[in-house]
């Protein structure tokens, strides 16, 4: 059974384009490690909201890791707001 991966942080700034370019080069260096691409949304009330999506993941733990991996990479806590910390959430199908 699939699951999906809910990925939600606040960031620190919101309008720069530097930190929409942190994510893009975070999920596809994710896609190439697992074949899984993801997706990036914001809160409609909370533009600093940002959520992360992963859907088709077979290997959660595996999926996990490989994500780890990438934000370490990619300095991925520099673009979090100040106290602000990733939370996930995985579900899978009824």
């Amino acid at each position: 059974m699939s699951a999906s991966l809910y990925v939600y942080y606040k960031v620190a700034n919101a309008e720069d384009p530097a930190g929409r370019a942190l994510v893009a080069a975070l999920q596809a260096d994710v896609q190439r490690a697992t074949g899984i691409a993801g997706r990036l949304l914001r809160r409609r009330d909370d533009p600093a909201t940002w959520m992360e999506v992963y859907e088709g993941v077979h290997d959660v733990d595996a999926f996990q890791l490989a994500l780890g991996d990438a934000l370490a990479r990619h300095a991925f806590a520099s673009l979090l707001a100040t106290g602000a910390a990733r939370h996930t959430e995985c579900f899978v199908a009824i």
